[in-house]
């Protein structure tokens, strides 16, 4: 059997196997080593029982749940790449957040699958699942679902990640090369920028909406002022008509007063000169 061939059915056994409970592994390992042949069924025989904490993180990674902490896992070396201290302080609050809520879950799968896992050993989850936060090539060794026993971060040498796993060991990601580093930060400050103009854009969008408000009430106050003018000026036409009618009125009485004060004198002087007469 070709060495690749041999190696793809030792991972697959592999997965089988450290998809069970522990206390079901042995029994199982050697079935299956008995059901191969040639130097598969000396690998089968050769991998390791997994520790609780491991199992626990292999369930965890079979479920599909270590999607988010391993996007998380990229989102951080980019950042570091970039050297952002702002972007590395929000991710790494993040990534405790999301470290510890993952091994609760891991906890909680075991549990369920009539597994307890102890105090030491979901300490154990939570370093396995940071370390693949934190480095690429033990995120690798995290999903394959192969683990045997847990991972710390600070301590992913080849060797260790090797005897980590059950089976083969994946390869980890290249390193992103540095043209690769200058585009993602060329793309980051082009985001920026665009995020940038879109805020000044809706703050600008903002402020003309406020002046649109001040000047539409402006604008009410003028018409307002003007209908009161306009009501102002016929009020004022119509007075000065009552005015001109009144004038002429009191013309017209004035003439009469005079000729009846004219009148009173002649008759005044008629009466003293009947009176004279009488006396004589």
């Amino acid at each position: 059997m070709p060495q690749a061939d041999a190696s793809d059915q030792l991972d697959e056994i592999a997965a089988e196997l450290y998809a069970l409970p522990p206390d079901e592994f042995t029994k199982t390992r050697n079935a299956r080593a008995g059901m191969a042949g040639g130097v598969v069924a000396r690998d089968v025989k050769a991998l390791r029982k997994p520790t609780v904490a491991a199992w626990a993180v292999n369930l965890l990674a079979r479920q599909g749940q270590l999607g988010e902490a391993l996007e998380l896992s990229s989102a951080l070396r980019e950042a570091q790449d970039d050297l952002d201290a702002a972007e590395m302080s929000r991710l790494g609050k993040q990534r405790r957040q999301l470290v510890a809520a993952l091994a609760k879950q891991a906890v909680e799968l075991a549990k369920d699958a009539g597994v307890a896992v102890s105090a030491a050993a979901r300490e154990d989850v939570e370093k396995t699942i940071n370390a693949a936060v934190m480095d690429a090539a033990a995120a690798a060794a995290v999903m394959t679902g192969r683990l045997v026993k847990p991972l710390e971060a600070g301590d992913i040498e080849p060797e260790a990640l090797a005897d980590a796993v059950g089976g083969s060991l994946p390869g980890a990601p290249e390193p992103a090369r540095r043209d690769d580093l200058a585009e993602r930060r060329a793309r980051k400050a082009a985001e920026k920028a665009a995020r940038e103009a879109e805020r000044l854009a809706n703050e600008a969008e903002r402020a003309l909406a406020r002046m649109n408000d001040r000047r539409a009430k402006a604008q009410e106050r003028v018409d307002h002022v003007r209908e009161r003018i306009d009501d102002l000026r016929r009020d004022l036409a119509r007075l000065e008509e009552d005015e001109a009618a009144a004038a002429a009125k009191l013309e017209a009485i004035e003439a009469e007063r005079a000729d009846a004060a004219a009148k009173a004198r002649e008759a005044a002087k008629a009466s003293e000169r009947a009176q004279r007469e009488l006396d004589a």
